[in-house]
């Protein structure tokens, strides 16, 4: 679900600053987010609401950011030369607006006009092979020259290739932390260059140092920008093919370079192979499969928060207890709970978001939940 249902429009200042209070607030991931919208029509709207939801859900106490707080990350991140790009706003990727749930906002610095471009995500392994580096240097300056912009995480490895290939022509860096925290430190150099002459996105804010938990995040922001991911190399359980299941899920192309059943980071990308990836041997492949595409715009998702009447909050307390019920730490198809409750959809619905703001649920892919261990 996304917040595609409120009209495109550039934000307020008040506005941008609730906008991002409701997406720091605690417990408030995309999806929650992307719901409170559709609920509630507007951020200042939904800020209102969340302590009360919060308390109806179990927790008594619920932590939001206060309105200087925004004021400071946002005049912080102006300094820096950057900027807030909400996901209702006219700047923010056609292609990450298309995803169920999208990133309520993006912070950038660089290049903006470049997130209107059509992108390819280059990525792979971190402890890369030479010829795997030489190889993604020169894909990605192709497929630079092709007229895609190519999109990294700026790890070591792969993407520092992929992004040092495609400065000619235009990168996009996705990081975990901050726009304005460097990772890896030696990549300070390219991050500078990176900022001056393409992009730099992250959902995350300033000063925030990239955790593990982070990672995939960022992975999912790389394949939602892209037409499709192009793997390189990747061992089997690496964040590279963690981005290739979320491009498969946001139904992007996925492509994979074979390697030497020999070396284990090409394990990944032969398996993806099997599984039916193109092999791909060079920047053709992909501009080849994805000329047709590139004429297409991806279709906003529309907002699926069916509004809940009085009658159905009033049953609040009896669906409550059968969601505890019905809950375990396995996930859930949400359709079956609301099947075994007996209850509206809406009623369901606003069950469900008042336990995930109370930190007692968890969202997982395929609209499905449990319990919080």
């Amino acid at each position: 679900m996304t917040d595609s249902h409120v009209s495109e429009h550039s934000l307020s200042d008040s506005e941008r600053r609730a906008w991002l209070r409701l997406s720091r607030a605690q417990n408030v991931g995309p999806v929650t987010f992307a719901a409170l919208i559709a609920r509630y029509r507007s951020a200042p709207g939904a800020l209102a609401a969340l302590p009360r939801l919060a308390r109806r859900g179990g927790a008594s106490d619920l932590k939001i950011p206060c309105d200087d707080d925004a004021r400071r990350e946002l005049e912080a991140l102006e300094k820096l030369g950057g900027r807030m790009i909400a996901s209702c706003e006219p700047g923010f990727p056609a292609n990450l607006a298309a995803m169920e749930a999208p990133p309520p906002l993006i912070m950038v610095r660089g290049r903006d006009t470049l997130l209107a471009l059509e992108m390819i995500a280059v990525v792979g392994a971190r402890n890369a092979s030479a010829l795997g580096r030489k190889f993604a240097g020169q894909l990605a300056g192709d497929l630079g020259r092709g007229g895609l912009i190519v999109v990294s995480g700026l790890a070591r490895g792969i993407d520092t290739a992929a992004h040092e290939g495609a400065l000619g022509t235009g990168t996009l860096a996705v990081v975990a932390g901050g726009v304005d925290d460097i990772y890896p430190p030696e990549n300070a150099s390219l991050y500078e260059r990176i900022a001056r002459e393409g992009v730099v996105v992250s959902e995350m804010p300033l000063g925030q140092k990239p955790q593990a938990r982070h990672f995939p995040r960022r992975n999912r922001i790389i394949s939602g920008l892209s037409r499709g991911v192009v793997i390189v190399e990747a061992a089997e359980g690496s964040g590279s093919l963690i981005t290739a299941n979320f491009a498969l899920e946001q139904g992007r192309e996925v492509f994979a370079v074979p390697g030497s059943p020999l070396d284990p980071r090409a394990k990944g990308t032969n398996r993806l192979i099997r599984d039916g990836a193109m092999l791909i041997e060079g920047a053709d492949d992909v501009l080849g499969v994805l000329k047709e595409q590139r004429s297409r715009s991806f279709r906003e998702r529309e907002a699926e928060m069916p509004q809940a009447n009085e009658s159905d909050d009033a049953g609040a307390d009896r669906i409550r207890r059968q969601l505890e019920e019905l809950l375990s730490t396995s996930p859930v198809d949400i359709d079956e709970l609301v099947r075994q409750c007996g209850a509206t959809v809406p009623a369901v619905l606003i069950v469900l978001l008042e336990l995930e703001l109370a930190g007692r649920l968890i969202r997982h892919a395929g609209n499905c939940v449990s319990r919080a261990a």
